[in-house]
């Protein structure tokens, strides 16, 4: 299982080919999809226990902070922005998606570098 898991984790690079869209385009913003290509090292890195706890703990928080951000994004589309409600849901949506995406990376890149400079308690 844990193999299968490595594979999943590294597959989340596949995204960054999302980035090419902003290098043929003039949606510039497709750029940051680039961002992605770091997950490709999950494939080369061996997966412990520590790897898998800071995953599950990095996308439970980035879950639950992108859902906060789309209600806070969509509602405030539509009384600060006069937008009708389908706009908002959107605008909400493609905010809560950047916010779990911003935290996600960080949180991630927070455990990995305590992890590598022997902040954490590991009784082995």
């Amino acid at each position: 299982m844990k193999g299968r898991r490595r594979y999943l984790y590294g597959s989340l690079g596949l995204l960054s080919l999302l980035g090419f869209v902003g290098v043929l385009t003039q949606e510039r913003v497709f750029l940051l999809f680039f961002t992605f290509a770091v997950d490709f090292g999950h494939w080369f890195r061996k997966n412990d226990e520590m790897v898998e706890d800071y995953m599950n703990r990095s996308a439970a928080l980035a879950f639950y902070v992108g859902m906060a951000a789309t209600g806070i994004l969509g509602t405030g589309a539509v009384f600060l922005q006069g937008m009708d409600g389908h706009r908002a849901l959107l605008t909400g949506l493609a905010g809560g998606f950047a916010v779990a995406v911003i935290v996600h990376a960080l949180a991630e890149l927070y455990y990995t570098v305590r992890e590598s400079w022997g902040l954490v308690h590991d009784p082995e």
